[in-house]
């Protein structure tokens, strides 16, 4: 299972949306962001999200119609509902729709990523809590990765590649994954960002080698 966590977030207020997207970025996930619920549903018929962070209170379409509507067709994601209205009588509400979780605005950002991460783990089969593959050894919960004991000086998008490859339990895991699963909607397909990123990665993991390239398939540890 590739563990890099994809997040959509649904907010109609853009400075909220974009101020919680680069934080949940620095904690190492990929996020795309909308601003109303109609180009929620679009994006997620397209794309693979673990979580949708999704305000209740939107514009046009209502958080609750994009809640039923993700239900409706089975897609996969965990949705964690916002909301200025905190009572138990909205919460009910909301979850009884199908949301997963319900937070109240004003919310701290450390129980939201606290939230989404817990999400997360509840949509797929759970990884051990640090991957270790030899000397090598990564804390997605610290973003801390060391091999040999020495502590890696990783960029976000470094440790994001090493832990979709460790997670990947020795299997090969393509561009066009790596790609998907630790970058945003604005990363370019067809740009080598991959390529120079496990090239980085390789000058700091040191010797021996581990990152394995297989031709015409991808990348695996």
């Amino acid at each position: 299972m590739l563990e890099i966590m994809r997040v959509l977030i649904v907010e109609d207020h853009e400075e909220l949306a974009l101020t919680v997207a680069t934080g949940l970025r620095r904690e190492g996930m990929a996020v795309d962001v909308v601003l109303d619920g109609h180009a929620a549903l679009e994006r997620t018929s397209v794309g693979h999200y673990d979580v949708v962070v999704l305000d209740r209170d939107l514009p046009g379409l209502h958080g609750d119609e994009v809640c039923r509507a993700l239900i409706g067709v089975g897609h996969p994601a965990r949705v964690l509902m916002l909301t200025a209205a905190g009572t138990i009588d909205d919460k009910v509400t909301g979850l009884g729709i199908g949301a997963d979780d319900y937070l109240a605005k004003p919310f701290a950002f450390a129980e939201l990523v606290a939230r989404i991460r817990a999400l997360a783990r509840r949509a797929g089969p759970a990884l051990p809590p640090v991957l270790v593959h030899g000397d090598l050894r990564l804390d997605p919960a610290t973003r801390i990765a060391t091999r040999d004991g020495r502590r890696l000086p990783l960029s976000p998008k470094e440790f994001a590649v090493l832990e979709l490859l460790m997670a990947a339990g020795g299997a090969v895991v393509s561009a066009e994954q790596l790609l998907e699963r630790g970058w945003d909607e604005f990363a370019d397909p067809f740009t080598q960002t991959v390529k120079v990123t496990i090239s980085r990665l390789r000058r700091k993991l040191g010797d021996p080698p581990l990152i394995e390239t297989v031709p015409q398939a991808g990348y695996r540890i």
